[in-house]
């Protein structure tokens, strides 16, 4: 399942003063990885890891569609150099500072009408899997970023893209700034688990912690028949959620926006903005900028 133009694997270093010789971000450990999370009859089939590429989405939605992969298929990088966000957005880090990675998923079981669940699903996963490996209290914006505090502020330290891989199935991909430094911030926006004070930076039980919890919350949500109500995702989505209450602007395709109170999730994981002309508006795709409390 090796990209092209990807090198297998993530041990060793290239020399003092290269991007790779950082000792306080050693490589992740391929083998323990696997050995730790593909089990007979659990969701992940494969795990790999190489040392750069372009992007994981882009190599994972490749292989899927060449049937080089299949569901549980998991693929991360030590660095991307073309890692992608939503509306095609650059994601750049520093090698081994952050979590690189996508999944394959082919939830034959659930309507495609409740696939738009799986990135919040992600979320809720991502962000339970790093509450109990890092230590550090996270929460979800509103579709798809992963905050923290740093300093008193709220900061995004994670993202989530989604993409259809053929007819079948889905590939998500999640980036997370594990060890990012004040001075590597790309924006000052940015943050990351250890300015916020994590427990532990440890990358491997950050990796397993998410997995993990990304593999229960997907067996929950297909059992379920993809019904978010049923499964607690709705509800466990929604308590997390650092965008509901807030006063926000959506910033619509089309040159729209619309500024509103966001008071719910809705059943097809829309967001729904209570306006000032006493209109309930739901919200399926957009930017959410946070404008302040309600």
């Amino acid at each position: 399942m090796t990209p092209r133009d990807a090198s297998e694997g993530s041990q060793g270093f290239e020399g003092n003063g290269s991007r790779w010789s950082d000792l306080d971000r050693p490589p992740l450990n391929a083998t323990a990885l696997r050995r730790g999370l593909v089990q007979e009859g659990g969701l992940w089939s494969r795990v790999e890891v190489v040392q750069r590429t372009g992007s994981t989405n882009s190599d994972l939605v490749a292989l899927a569609a060449g049937g080089g992969a299949r569901e549980g298929a998991v693929l991360v990088a030590e660095e991307q150099t073309a890692g992608r966000g939503r509306l095609d957005r650059q994601w750049t880090a520093p090698a081994r500072s952050g979590l690189f990675f996508s999944v394959l998923l082919t939830p034959a079981e659930v309507p495609v009408a409740r696939w738009g669940w799986l990135p919040l699903l992600t979320g809720v996963a991502v962000a339970t899997g790093l509450s109990r490996a890092a230590g550090v209290d996270t929460a979800l914006k509103w579709p798809n970023d992963l905050l923290v505090t740093v300093g008193g502020e709220e900061r995004k330290a994670g993202g989530i893209l989604a993409e259809r891989a053929g007819d079948g199935g889905v590939v998500i991909g999640v980036g997370v700034n594990v060890t990012l430094r004040e001075e590597e911030l790309p924006v000052p926006t940015a943050g990351s688990l250890a300015l916020a004070g994590a427990v532990s930076t440890d990358r491997d039980p950050l990796l397993r912690g998410m997995l993990r919890a990304l593999e229960q919350w997907y067996r929950r949500w297909r059992d379920a028949g993809g019904d978010p109500a049923a499964c607690g995702l709705q509800e466990t989505y929604a308590a997390g959620c650092a965008t509901l209450g807030r006063v926000v602007r959506a910033e619509l395709p089309g040159d729209r926006s619309v500024v509103g109170e966001a008071v719910a999730v809705d059943g097809d994981g829309r967001l729904v903005l209570a306006t000032g002309e006493g209109v309930q508006e739901p919200v399926g795709a957009g930017d959410i900028v946070h404008l302040r409390p309600a």
